[in-house]
């Protein structure tokens, strides 16, 4: 069974110091900082240790797209807060005035009824407001910070464990949690339902409680596993994709939930760097991985010795997980979907 760690969001129009923050709070350079506004980076969580308590921390500030409008990408974040964090963390830029946008964020984090902070940064700065000047912002619990000398970091974290819901007692269980993982249209759902209809003794079909990820718990053998498909992850609006383009928090929260992940690459389209990020996200989560080529029947011109050739590649792409198996599936003829539950059952009592 699998444990469900508490998720703090970050969020808050672009160069206020969320990046710096998160930085801080999980005492690592995991996000890249910079002065630009918008700034995009590949690594947006971490898992954070604080007085016996875990939790993972979910910086949003990648999530913006720079050309789109700023109502469109601030909802978005909200959103995704909203539905998947457990404390929402509001920061603003201490030496400018509340902005309209500034009340949009914190309109919007309000209405979640998740637990909101506001974070007034950069408090060090000689041009910094006071904290009144925040108040109308509407949220009654306001922390100063500066995540450049590390100033009210602690109180900050000892708000969040205040704030976090208590750890209730897990009863355990022998259910095998199995997540889908990958990026858009490489076959998640198709995969999904595959699975399903492959085995007649349906347990039961679960309603997802985070948005538009389906679970189905399968008996296979003397075992129940349950799958959760995260086909929520958006479609991207460009060619060029990052991990940005995802529904960062409920991916991480299905792959956190789970204790295999399954990581689907389109069999024509390999290789692509959000591929290894996510692995490197289900690598530094513990879980254990199988690494799922699908679409194997949609590629033209192969022969008996196609994968042979590719394996080794696709392999030394995730050269960081050698662990992690590889497989060559359709979810249109069958190949190979069976074994799937035999690995996931395999790496799992390896674990």
């Amino acid at each position: 069974m699998a444990s469900k760690l508490p998720t703090v969001a970050i969020i808050g129009q672009a160069n206020v110091g969320k990046s710096s923050l998160f930085n801080r709070l999980v005492r690592s350079q995991q996000a890249i900082v910079a002065r630009e506004a918008g700034t995009t980076r590949d690594n947006v969580l971490g898992r954070v240790e604080y007085k016996h308590h875990q939790f993972w921390v979910v910086d949003t500030a990648g999530l913006k797209d720079a050309a789109d409008e700023f109502e469109a990408s601030i909802q978005e974040q909200i959103t995704e807060a909203a539905e998947a964090a457990d404390v929402i963390l509001v920061v603003a830029d201490s030496t400018q005035y509340a902005s309209d946008q500034d009340r949009t964020v914190a309109k919007k984090a309000l209405r979640s009824k998740k637990p909101v902070m506001l974070l007034v940064n950069k408090s060090d700065l000689k041009e910094s407001l006071k904290s009144d000047e925040f108040k109308r912002l509407g949220i009654k619990d306001i922390l100063r910070t500066s995540a450049e000398h590390s100033t009210g970091i602690e109180e900050v974290l000892d708000k969040i464990v205040e704030l976090i819901p208590a750890k209730s007692e897990e009863v355990p269980d022998d259910i095998l949690r199995v997540s889908l993982i990958g990026r858009p249209n490489v076959g998640k759902s198709y995969l999904f339902n595959t699975l399903a209809g492959k085995q007649q003794a349906i347990v039961a079909n679960i309603a997802g409680t985070t948005r538009d990820v389906n679970r189905i718990s399968i008996r296979y053998g003397a075992r129940d596993i349950e799958f959760l498909d995260t086909a929520g992850m958006r479609k991207p609006g460009k060619q060029e994709v990052g991990i940005e383009k995802f529904s960062v928090l409920r991916t991480l929260q299905a792959i956190e939930e789970s204790d295999v992940c399954f990581l689907l690459l389109d069999a024509n389209e390999l290789n692509t760097q959000l591929d290894q990020r996510l692995a490197g996200i289900i690598d530094e989560a513990g879980k254990g991985m199988v690494i799922v080529i699908s679409k194997w029947d949609s590629v033209e011109g192969k022969d008996a010795y196609t994968r042979d050739d590719l394996a080794p590649k696709i392999a030394n792409t995730f050269k960081f997980t050698p662990w992690a198996p590889l497989i060559f599936t359709s979810s249109v003829t069958g190949q190979n979907v069976t074994k799937l539950f035999d690995l996931a059952l395999d790496i799992d009592a390896r674990r």
